[in-house]
Order: C-alpha cells, then structure tokens, then sequence
C-alpha cells in the first residue's frame, strides 16, 4: 500500500513538472517572439537611417561648398602663403591676394655714334614697380588690379573683372572686361616674369601688342584654347596711359579700335616621372584702327634689344590702320625649352588727298597734304628663336598658353639649410624687318620723316645728319638667369644688334623747311653695331 502511495505521488509530480514545463516553455516562446519583433524593428529604422544618410551625401555632393559646410561662416579666415599672403573665407566664397613686383636693371651700350650718333649708354632705373590684388568675389568672379608706379610714372597695368561660372565640358568659359593684354603672341602673353630675356622680342615692342581697355570671352583646357575679344585704344608702350587722350585738344572723336583673337594647341602637355613634356603650336590676329582723333601709328624698336638704348629702327607715324598675324610654337622637355614665333603685319596708309596734322589751336582740326599718295601699302616682318637649359629646375606651362612660374628644385634658404636655386642658360635670335622695297622705292621712308612738315608755312622739321628711318635689325643675345626661388631672380644678358637695309632719304627739291639743304641725300645705319649689356634684379609676389 505504501509502495502505491508512493507510485501515485511520483506520477503526479511528474504531471506537475509537465505542466510546469509547458507553461514555462509558452513563456519563453512568447518573450522570444517579443525579441524577434523588436529586431525586426531595429531593422527596419536602420535602414530607414541609411537611406537618409545616403540622400543626404548625394545632395551634398551636388552642392556647392557652402551647402556641404553650412556651418562655416563667410568670416572664418584662412590663410596660405603664396609669395605673399593669400587671405581667403573657410567656405571658399570670398579670396584676396596682394601682389605685385619691382625689377631694379642696370644697362650699358656702345650705340656705334661713328654711324648712329647715338650717344654711348650706362644708365640704371626701376623697370616695375608694380602694387596690386587679386581675388574671388561670390566663388566665379575674380578680380585683378595692378599699378605700376616705376620712374615716378604712375601707370594703371592689368584692371579686369572676369566671369568663369558658366562651365563647357566641366572646363569654365572665361568672359573678361576691363585693361588687359590683346590674345596674340607667346612670348607677349607670358608674363615677363618668367620670359627668358630681359625684354621681348624687337616685334612685340614695335607693334605694340600690349594692354588695351576691352572685353574677351575664352575658353582654355589643358590641350587647346581659343580666345577673342575687342579693344578700345589702352595703356601701351607709346602712350604710358590708361586710355589715349585726344591728339586735338577740344576735338572729340574716335578712339582707336581694336580686334584680336588667338588659337591654341598642346598635343603633348603631361608630366611623366617627374619631367614635363610640353608641345605647343598657336597662331594669332589682330586688327588696329585709328581713331579720327587719333596720331597715326608707327612702328620702332631699340637698339641690341634693351630699354634705354635709342630707336635703332623706326618708321614714322604712317600707319592709318593694319592687321597683324603670327604663328608661334614651343616644346618643354625637362630642363630644355625651345620656342620661337614669326609675325607679320600688313599696313593701310592714310588715304585721301589731305590728312588730320597738328592743329594750330585747341579745338581745331587741321590737314594737311597727304605725302603718301602714290605710294604702295607696306609689309613688315619679324621673327625670332629663343632656348634655354635649366640646372636645378624647370619651367612650367600654363593652360593659357603660356610660360608660368618656374619650378626650382633647391631654392636658396637664408638661415637655414637650403640648395643654390637654379640657373637658366638663355640663347636668341631676333630678327625685326621694317623695310619694305616697294615702299622705299617710292619714297615712303623719306616722307615718314618729313610727315608733317611738308609746306612752307609748317614748323620746321629737324633732319639730323644720319637718320634711320626703317631699315632692319637683327639680334643675338646671350644670357643667364639665377633663380634663388621661385619670386626672385637675377638676370644677366649680353646682346649685339646688327643694323641694315635702310632706303637713301634725299631731300626733294620741293622742301625747303628742313635743317639741310633740298637735295641732299641722308643715308641710314648701314654696317652699324649696337652691342650692350644689362642685368636686373626682380621679386615678385
């Protein structure tokens, strides 16, 4: 009996620790469902989390600086130092860099007095003197101005606005207005800072391809650019200023007018272990007009291609309108440049039976006889080839173009442990042709130096007793170049100027207002030899 006591207790704790099982069991099949229904939750907000996260990394990647760090303020400051302090916003809205230069040269010249009777040369003056900014306004506007106030003669150089928010093929297309340089010519479009020899070529300086007030619209990527634009008469080489002032006091009419353009080619413009290999071909154009107030055009270049030396070459003013074109082509490899351009302008005299002349009052224009009735339109010419070898460095190009700050392997450190900078060893050639047969033939030199003072009743006109009136001139220069960095350079160049093939100028009989008696024949500078030396010290910033 006790024994099935026993067995029936057992039983029912077996039956109550089946229940018991069972209960227990639903309840963890109940909490585990609640887990699951959590995770399930968790889930699905973190996908929701990382699909917001993934909208709002492709918006700011589509957005402008600012959208992806509204936080910044346009008042944050940053500074970098670029030869001098660039300041500009966190957000990259708003820039602003000073700038500017000073060249100090000395130059000395045996003009060959024996034929030229210029006077031998050995003189010193501060080239530049140039003060600036430049900058960013609203992330596509940039802005230059740049005074030069060299030989207390203060003169406004590069002063432009430009736009480059419009984008073509993710390139910006560039629309400039303001004083800036006409697109034509390599050597004219880099900048001197970074030219080879201390001036540029003798038909730069002479046809005056330099800064005019206009507007210009380009477009330049790393293998091509094109640029075109038109000018009113600007600063330039002949009148120092910003905007020619009327050559009639009181009169008021055009000002001169001008169009340009350039194309531009690099089929070879990369960088491969280091060495940069640049291939550059281009051809520019430019046509010039006279205002109706305006003196005439000439063309003149220097003697053996420096500053101070006297006008070795030297037309006059004869030209009422004429269109330049160049081509140009130039190769990088490493520390070897070779680049060299040929230029030619085709010149329109004034037409007409009488042309302006000074005028005997303010405020009345006068003309006078026009002495080149008759005489055929001249051609000129010019040319030059130009190598260097760098030792410790290298130029660089620019997608202008052009030549642009150098790369100096080891620029000197004073104070501290540094390198020995970098030289540059400088040959050219130069060639300016201004003598045009047909021309000559028929007078047309002669009656550049005798224009105005062609009647009896005009002021006399100085015939000096040898006068060079066109003619050709070709030069040779030597040079080196030491870069202590890349903003200060001191330059050193030797150069000889060949001068010939200029017209026999005879006094005709009909003139009598001159210094010589009518029929006298005055000849050039033919077999004359201008030799001359001159070095600079520049810094930029």
């Amino acid at each position: 009996m006790m024994w099935g006591l026993n067995k029936v207790h057992r039983y029912l704790l077996a039956g109550a620790c089946g229940v018991l099982a069972i209960c227990i069991s639903e309840a963890k099949a109940q909490d585990l469902q609640s887990v699951q229904s959590q995770i399930d939750d968790l889930k699905a907000t973190i996908e929701e989390l990382q699909k917001q996260v993934a909208d709002a990394k492709a918006q700011a990647a589509t957005a402008k600086p600012a959208a992806a760090d509204s936080g910044k303020s346009d008042l944050d400051l940053k500074v970098k130092w670029k030869g001098a302090p660039e300041f500009s916003s966190a957000n990259g809205k708003f820039k602003l860099k000073l700038r500017g230069r000073v060249e100090a040269e000395y130059e000395h010249a045996d003009q060959d007095k024996r034929i030229t009777s210029f006077p031998d040369l050995s003189a010193t003056e501060i080239r530049r003197a140039r003060l600036g900014m430049e900058g960013v306004v609203y992330y596509d506007v940039k802005y230059i101005v740049e005074v030069d106030f060299a030989n207390d003669d203060t003169r406004v150089r590069d002063a432009y606005l430009q736009y480059q928010g419009v984008k073509l093929a993710d390139t910006p297309i560039y629309f400039r207005v303001g004083n800036f340089k006409t697109p034509n010519s390599f050597e004219n479009i880099t900048s001197e800072l970074y030219i080879d020899t201390l001036e540029r070529a003798a038909f730069i300086n002479a046809w005056e391809l330099d800064r005019h007030i206009g507007f210009m619209t380009a477009y330049w990527t790393d293998h091509f650019g094109l640029a075109a634009g038109i000018f009113g008469e600007g600063g330039s080489q002949s009148t120092g200023s910003i905007a020619n002032t009327p050559l009639f006091p009181g009169f008021i009419g055009d000002e001169n007018l001008t169009f340009a353009a350039r194309a531009t080619v690099a089929p070879i413009n990369r960088e491969t272990n280091g060495v940069p290999q640049v291939l550059h071909f281009g051809a520019s154009v430019r046509n010039r007009q006279t205002g109706n107030d305006q003196a005439f055009f000439q063309y003149r270049a220097r003697g053996a291609d420096l500053h101070m030396t006297n006008f070795a070459v030297n037309t006059g003013r004869i030209v009422d309108e004429d269109t330049f074109w160049g081509l140009e082509a130039a190769a990088l490899w490493g520390p070897f440049s070779l680049q060299g351009e040929y230029g030619h302008t085709d010149v329109e005299l004034p037409s007409g039976a009488f042309i302006r002349s000074n005028p005997p009052a303010p405020g009345r224009l006068t003309t006078t006889p026009n002495p080149f009735s008759g005489v055929p339109n001249p051609e000129y010419a010019g040319w030059y080839v130009d190598g260097s070898w760098f030792f410790g460095g290298h130029k660089t190009y620019n997608q202008e173009g052009k030549w642009d700050r150098p790369k100096i392997d080891n620029p000197v450190r004073w104070g501290e442990r540094g390198g020995w900078g970098a030289l540059q060893i400088v040959g050219k050639y130069n060639v300016l042709d201004l003598s045009d047969n047909a021309f000559n033939a028929a007078g047309g030199c002669r009656n550049t130096q005798l224009y105005p003072g062609l009647s009896a009743s005009s002021t006399v006109t100085l015939i000096a007793p040898s006068i060079g009136l066109c003619g050709e001139m070709k030069t040779w220069t030597v040079g080196a170049n030491w870069y202590l960095n890349e903003y200060v350079r001191l330059m050193f160049d030797y150069s000889e100027s060949d001068l010939g093939d200029y017209p026999v100028t005879t006094i005709p009989a009909t003139v009598t207002n001159t210094t010589v008696p009518p029929g006298t024949s005055i000849f050039g500078f033919d077999g004359a030899v201008i030799r001359g030396f001159g070095m600079r010290a520049q810094v930029d910033w």
